[in-house]
């Protein structure tokens, strides 16, 4: 009986946030400040995930030259910065990690 009842907590536990935002939609205004502010989550997060990517290398941060991942990811910044074309951006990071790969 106490698999059924772990069961059912799990189930309410997953369902419930997700629902709970498309049940409230529409019912409920966001004041502008925090709406303003939520629109900035994603590059906040995506911003974290690829710092933390590129910098830490086996528990330590990597400066070093031989981290071909901060290598891409100042070329990728480099080409987005002058072309403002994502294709470019992640074609350019891609193949600067690859070759730094294969020299490194």
């Amino acid at each position: 009986m106490n698999e059924w009842i772990l069961i059912a907590g799990m189930a309410a536990l997953t369902f419930g946030p997700r629902y709970l935002p498309l049940a409230l939609a529409g019912r409920v205004r966001i004041p502008p400040l925090i709406e303003q502010a939520l629109r900035f989550v994603p590059i906040a997060v995506l911003s974290a995930i690829i710092t933390q990517t590129t910098l830490i290398r086996g528990g330590a941060l990597d400066f070093d030259l031989g981290n071909a991942h901060l290598l891409a990811a100042v070329a990728a910044c480099i080409v987005a910065w002058l072309s403002r074309g994502l294709f470019l951006t992640v074609a350019s990071g891609m193949l600067v990690y690859g070759f730094a790969l294969w020299l490194l």
